[in-house]
């Protein structure tokens, strides 16, 4: 199944996991149009941010949970804040869970590691975020991985392997 994702006058053609074409939206919806599910942002289409401090932010952080805001507010928890919490294995896993959200949710299309805390490498395994040390450019032929931007810099919707893992509401 193809997919057209459309940012304002560009677009990427997506063929399950991969890129299948890139290039003007009118271009390439006489091409693919027919034949793809279409979907519109109003917003510019990016290879994505790379994260080089993602092993401090999954394995040096805490990242609250919402029915903990009350308690531990809402942004991440490091230094002592952090060791008086006696994190376990499955908490650490937890967290990398909710910190990879906010990646994602910031358009966040790789990362670089590695990761030693096991519970914290399968979370990032398991979520599909690209471990690697640089981004990458979009290409055909290349994974789908993406984002589109609003003015203001805020996410739109982030694609990794074809997937949307986010979307704003």
């Amino acid at each position: 199944m193809l997919t057209l994702h459309r940012a304002r006058a560009d677009a990427v053609v997506v063929e399950g996991d991969r890129i299948a074409a890139l290039g003007p939206y009118e271009e390439l919806y006489a091409a693919h149009g027919d034949r793809a599910r279409t979907r519109e942002w109003d917003g510019r289409l990016t290879p994505g941010r790379h994260e080089p401090d993602a092993v401090a932010l999954l394995e040096a952080a805490y990242w609250p949970d919402p029915r903990e805001a009350d308690t531990l507010g809402t942004e991440p928890l490091t230094g002592a804040a952090l060791e008086a919490l006696g994190m376990t294995e499955a908490r650490w896993g937890a967290t990398a869970r909710r910190g990879i959200q906010r990646l994602f949710a910031a358009g966040t299309t790789s990362v670089a590691g590695p990761f030693t805390r096991p519970s914290v490498r399968i979370a990032v395994e398991r979520s599909g975020l690209p471990v690697r040390p640089g981004p990458r450019p979009l290409t055909v032929s290349g994974p789908a991985d993406f984002a589109v931007l609003a003015d203001d810099g805020s996410c739109l919707v982030t694609c990794i392997a074809g997937r949307m893992v986010y979307r704003a509401r």
